[in-house]
């Protein structure tokens, strides 16, 4: 695809935020709106603050948006809420990628959610959750969390510490099959088995590794030391990826990445990535970029 089609498709999608709706009206405590509104495609069009080539967007860390709640501080790679970027509406079916930090005692009141695939991957500290399931959990550092609100579900998330912030990213994937029945799973992975390697943590398959979603994508942690060399092969074709830095610095398909940057590339068959500092450490998140 070269980058008219690229503009173009974006073109065609980005008339309505719909998801990103719904969590500005939470805030504003207004009735929110459905999410089946939102429209889905590539979404991103040259602005400024995004480097596009030919089959790749590179979205810097300081160039994400940013709202400071007093006990929330998160950083939006694509709309969200009251971050509103007509060039940055999503990245095929990844439609939110939040970097939060809770303060102590402080988090998230219960709010509503429907068809959406909701993915939290906590950085530091304890996560408390609770939904209208039943369910009540704490996740940690090494745990995924995912939810599929399918017809509809509402949950409160919390920093179980009074000591200490909570960090975590959630990560909202549009699903490729609507009005599912609510779900809610979690599980604990070796954080040693991505040292040097990727770790899958997500498939869309529920006897595969990690947690399971309703759509075609797959999920990768790594962890680097300096200067070590690994390739990760797509696992469907008219898929893409995006690749967002948690620390350290990488080199992917010839594209230096520093800490909290994004990169989305399609029409690719593999990555090819190099860690270029110490401990540095890498998300892959392949999706549809058509749904």
């Amino acid at each position: 695809m070269d980058r008219k089609q690229f503009i173009k498709r974006g073109l065609l999608g980005s008339a309505l935020l719909g998801a990103s709706s719904l969590a500005a009206n939470w805030l504003r405590k207004e009735k929110p709106t459905s999410s089946d509104e939102a429209s889905v495609g590539f979404n991103h069009l040259p602005s400024k603050n995004n480097l596009i080539m030919k089959n790749i967007v590179i979205h810097k860390a300081d160039t994400r948006g940013y709202a400071d709640h007093g006990w929330l501080k998160s950083r939006h790679t694509f709309s969200f809420a009251n971050y509103y970027d007509p060039d940055r509406m999503q990245f095929g079916a990844l439609r939110v990628l939040n970097d939060d930090s809770v303060e102590a005692g402080r988090g998230f009141g219960t709010h509503p959610h429907n068809n959406m695939e909701i993915i939290s991957i906590p950085l530091e500290g304890d996560l408390e959750h609770k939904d209208s399931m039943g369910n009540v959990s704490v996740i940690k550092n090494g745990d995924v969390q995912v939810m599929s609100a399918g017809t509809g579900i509402t949950h409160s998330e919390y920093n179980k510490n009074k000591d200490k912030k909570v960090k975590f990213l959630q990560i909202w994937v549009f699903p490729n099959e609507k009005n599912v029945t609510p779900r809610y799973d979690q599980i604990s992975l070796d954080v040693k088995d991505r040292k040097n390697k990727l770790q899958q943590i997500l498939s869309p398959n529920a006897n595969d590794d990690g947690v399971w979603i309703h759509q075609d994508a797959w999920f990768h942690l790594g962890r680097f030391d300096e200067e070590r060399t690994t390739q990760y092969e797509l696992k469907r074709d008219q898929n893409g990826v995006y690749a967002f830095v948690l620390q350290g610095s990488f080199t992917i398909n010839g594209q230096e990445l520093n800490s909290r940057d994004g990169m989305g590339i399609w029409d690719v068959d593999n990555l090819d990535i190099r860690s270029t500092h110490d401990n540095s450490e890498l998300l892959i998140m392949e999706v549809p970029m058509n749904v």
